[in-house]
């Protein structure tokens, strides 16, 4: 057997058994594993539907473009799509976003255009005023609006709910699923609520977003709104593809939580799903009193690991936003294990004669060059022998005039892998400011000795 086209392959995707990270709930938890429809995302049923739909009613038409405000997912599935179907696409998305999410799109040969995250949706530079305006303004355009496109959430409620309900044998108590645009929890729910009114449905929100509170109080509040890191999760307006009266209760989960489940659902179960994978894994633990022996819990994986790997997959990145501490060593880890000793700078008014006996006499290789007591750049022994090969009268000049670009500067925090990988032929050092706020230099010389100390 063979398929016609790639589109022909959206849907049926596995359900799969949580063991270890599920390990303390008594329930059966059963993962809807969405990575392997082509665009590795959930979105891909959701954009097939509005485009057929679209075709339908005469919206879109032949050669058109699709114009879309979206994280990437959706325009994955758009993109494919408008492969296949001969169309153009323009995408509109947020500078909070993946790099690699969009250059997945690009792939396909859809442009993208970044704008601000922290800006209020009606701001004409937020993502979905910019859409708006593309889609007056290009020629035989159409704007599928998943926030608002109904035809989301109805591709869910006849493909992704089904899917469920058969691969469970009806047997499925409950449904946890990120909340974003609404289209893959309202249109699933319905259906599943249709065939059973007792299973319950659980979304998951976070922090800065306006989801939670709403559905609890009935209040649109502003002040919950905050940016926040997590992908493809929370809103800061109410998209229509949101049923409220269906989904039954909202847990909340914060950055750090949901970026680390992330990264412990890859190590404990194999499987390489996204950032809102991670978030919906960490409220199903948070939500552990709510499941008792007997219940079968369906959780959905929207997305694939690959579209965050300068983020989740990232150690470097979560230690620069404070979600991991591990036991590598650090800059700090590496001055404390060096030999005390004064960091030798000079002038950059001295000359280069000067300079070399410095070097000479210190038994150094390279000099940080200052600039009233501010470090400006740098000068190293090769500096010095290419600048004499090519001009022996420098000796006698400022050393400013074969000062090259300063050491990199790292913090303390930074790890020994980040600070290794900066040490090259070209950058034989980087700089660190102490506890005390002095400089340091650290070499590779200085890594080996931490290492072996």
């Amino acid at each position: 057997m063979w398929y016609n086209n790639i589109l022909e392959t959206i849907g049926n995707t596995p359900l799969v058994k949580l063991n270890k990270v599920a390990k303390d709930i008594p329930a059966t938890v059963l993962a809807k594993i969405e990575t392997t429809n082509p665009g590795n995302s959930i979105k891909d049923r959701m954009a097939l539907k509005m485009i057929e739909d679209a075709e339908k009613s005469g919206k879109l038409k032949p050669g058109g473009t699709i114009i879309e405000g979206t994280s990437g997912n959706t325009g994955m599935g758009l993109a494919i799509a408008a492969v296949i179907k001969g169309y153009k696409c323009i995408f509109a998305s947020t500078d909070k976003q993946s790099k690699e999410k969009f250059d997945a799109l690009r792939a396909f040969g859809a442009e993208v255009v970044v704008c601000p995250t922290n800006v209020d949706p009606e701001d004409p530079r937020s993502y979905y005023s910019v859409s708006s305006r593309l889609e007056k303004e290009v020629p035989n355009s159409w704007k599928p609006n998943q926030y608002d496109n109904l035809s989301n959430s109805q591709a869910n409620y006849e493909q992704t709910g089904p899917e469920i309900w058969e691969q469970t044998e009806g047997k499925i108590t409950h449904l946890v699923c990120g909340v974003g645009t609404g289209g893959t929890i309202s249109g699933s729910a319905r259906y599943l609520k249709e065939k059973n009114p007792n299973i319950q449905v659980l979304g998951i929100d976070t922090y800065g977003s306006v989801f939670k509170k709403y559905k609890e109080t009935g209040i649109f509040d502003k002040n919950e709104i905050y940016p926040y890191i997590t992908e493809g999760i929370g809103e800061d307006f109410l998209p229509q593809n949101v049923d409220f009266n269906l989904i039954d209760y909202f847990e909340k989960v914060t950055d750090k939580d949901a970026a680390l489940m992330t990264r412990e659902i890859a190590r404990k179960e194999g499987i390489f799903a996204g950032n809102s994978t991670g978030a919906a894994v960490a409220g199903l633990l948070q939500m552990k009193d709510r499941f008792k022996e007997g219940d079968v819990v369906v959780v959905i994986f929207p997305d694939h690991g690959s579209r965050y790997m300068g983020k989740m997959y990232n150690e470097d990145w979560l230690r620069d936003h404070g979600f991991l501490k591990d036991d590598k060593l650090t800059a700090r880890d590496i001055i404390a294990k060096k030999e005390s000793a004064e960091i030798i700078t000079i002038d950059s008014e001295k000359t280069v004669i000067e300079a070399i006996n410095t070097i000479k006499s210190m038994n150094i290789s390279q000099i940080p060059v200052t600039q009233q007591g501010s470090i400006i750049g740098k000068i190293t022994e090769s500096d010095i022998l290419d600048a004499l090969l090519e001009n022996p009268a420098l000796k006698s000049q400022p050393v400013q005039n074969i000062t090259t670009a300063p050491f990199p500067y790292v913090d303390l925090n930074t790890s020994i892998d980040k600070i290794s990988s900066m040490i090259n032929k070209e950058n034989i050092a980087v700089l660190v400011t102490d506890e005390n706020g002095n400089p340091e230099i650290i070499t590779q010389y200085d890594i080996i000795n931490a290492i072996s100390a």
